[in-house]
């Protein structure tokens, strides 16, 4: 048998319950009373069971929700799940449902990702910001020498310099160090002639 421990809210509505002295869930205040929760009093098996049903179903519709949002890699989504109060056991669960209608997919959000930055910005830059994002770093990287080719590298320096001078290279000769500078510093490479 479990023993809840303690019952504390988290909104007005939602209460945070813990059971032997550790996180358990999160529920509605409506539920307390559904399922006779109170502090130091039993938690039976099949109680337990039941409230995992309900939370299992709203960790799904709460990840479904999330992705008809904008597209998230599933590092992302186990973590909005995890900030929501959803057990892990929980998340994961919801995780692998999302996952089997192929909501989720980490490479065609790689692909996407890069696909959408890699004429503005530089292949360290795009590195950091997928790191950001809780992707494997591995299949980033090879995705990444998948969809890149020299002249990406080019045509990020030609949107960076229109976007900050508005002309063309041609018209720069005399400012190329300071251009250099800013190359180097998004870490385009540097043997790229301006022509």
């Amino acid at each position: 048998m479990m023993r809840i421990t303690r019952i504390e809210p988290v909104t007005k509505t939602k209460y945070r319950v813990s059971v032997d002295e550790q996180f358990a869930f999160v529920v509605y205040k409506g539920e307390l009373s559904r399922f006779h929760l109170k502090e130091e009093c039993e938690l039976t098996e099949d109680t337990y069971a039941k409230i995992k049903e309900v939370l299992l179903k709203r960790a799904k519709l709460r990840a479904m929700h999330l992705l008809n949002d904008m597209a998230r890699t599933e590092s992302q989504l186990r973590d909005k799940l995890k900030l929501g109060g959803y057990p892990s056991e929980i998340t994961e669960a919801a995780i692998a449902y999302v996952k089997s209608f192929g909501y989720i997919n980490d490479d065609a959000y790689i692909r996407n990702f890069i696909d959408s930055r890699k004429d503005k910005k530089s292949r360290r830059e795009i590195y950091a910001l997928l790191r950001q994002k809780g992707v494997d770093m591995n299949r980033a990287e090879e995705i990444m020498e998948e969809m890149y080719e020299e002249h990406s590298d080019q045509e990020a320096i030609r949107e960076l310099l229109r976007k900050s001078t508005g002309t063309l290279p041609v018209q720069i000769r005399k400012k190329s160090r300071k251009y250099m500078d800013i190359w180097c510093g998004k870490d385009f490479v540097t043997k790229i002639s301006v022509k």
